[in-house]
Formats: C-alpha cells, structure tokens, sequence
C-alpha cells in the first residue's frame, strides 16, 4: 500500500490491482471531517497495517462504494470494518452480495462537509462526493488513468476506451 497525503483532512491509500495486464490501482480516498470522523472511500484488500494507518488518521465512520462497479473488495471491507454503516448506490446489495444502505441521500452528518451527487448516464450508479475542508472532488471509475507507456494488451485496450469512451460515458488520461 502506498499512502498520499493530499491535505490535511484527505488521503489517499493505492493498492495494487491487476486486471486484465494492467495495474489499474484500488485507490481508496479518506475523507476526515471535522469531528475527526473518517469516510472510507472505497474498499481494499486491508491489512491489520493499513486498519491501524486509517485509525491514525481519524475514527473510521462509514464505508462507501460510489458506483456498482466497486463490488471487488466489499466483503473484505466489511470484514474489516464490521460495525460501520455501508453505504453505496442502489442496486450494490445484488451486486456484491454485501447489505450496504442507500449512498443517496447521504448521512445528515455530513452536512456542510461532503456533497455527494449522482451522475447521470451512468449505467453503473456512480456517484461523486465533495469534500468541503480539501476542496476536492472524489470519483470512482468516472475518470481512469493508464500509463501512456502501455504495451501489448493493455496497450490495446487503451485504444478500445479512447474510441468507446464517449459511448461509455469515460474520461481518459494518460500520464
């Protein structure tokens, strides 16, 4: 696990993930708000390690998945995690096997400090939060960044979602 801390109220946890030849990254946003409570943005493989790096950084609070394609790790998040609510999109239940509560609307605790709006045209649910204290906006699978340096499959699947991502509703970088 690589850790990134974006401000003072916000980091950013990457694990590895590999499909299909490419390091996509699990990255997992921790969003703090001003009580210290801790929003965990996405679910990972966590170590005992990685649980004690997120309490140090606040009291963890909720676990949520912004889109239904987050459905990889939710049962070792929930494993991790066992007391705290789950919340995610509608339809994620079915998908993952995992109870979760509706993302939307979001928890009466967050008012004033996370914004959460769903996006339109997805088909996969997605959702993005607004973390007032950083001044950031958190995606899921809305925005993907692959090496520009991609060879064989990857490579050729990088040129699949540049001519597909209007249709699939994708914005692309590559770095």
């Amino acid at each position: 696990m690589t850790w990134r801390q974006l401000s003072d109220d916000a980091a950013v946890m990457s694990f590895p993930w590999r499909t299909l030849g490419i390091d996509f990254k699990r990255n997992v946003t921790l969003l703090r708000l001003s009580d210290g409570r801790v929003v965990i943005h996405s679910t990972a493989p966590f170590t005992g390690e990685d649980i004690a790096a997120i309490r140090r950084f606040g009291e963890p609070a909720w676990l949520v998945e912004a889109t239904l394609m987050h459905d990889t790790f939710a049962k070792e998040g929930r494993a991790a995690f066992r007391d705290l609510p789950y919340l995610a999109p509608n339809g994620f239940t079915k998908v993952s096997g995992i109870w979760t509560e509706s993302l939307h609307p979001p928890p009466s605790d967050w008012k004033g400090e996370i914004d959460v709006w769903r996006i339109d045209g997805m088909r996969m649910n997605e959702h993005a939060l607004f973390h007032h204290r950083s001044r950031m906006l958190v995606v899921a699978d809305l925005f993907f960044s692959l090496p520009a340096k991609t060879r064989g499959w990857p490579r050729f699947l990088r040129g699949i979602l540049c001519v597909c991502r209007a249709c699939l509703g994708l914005a692309l970088s590559f770095v």
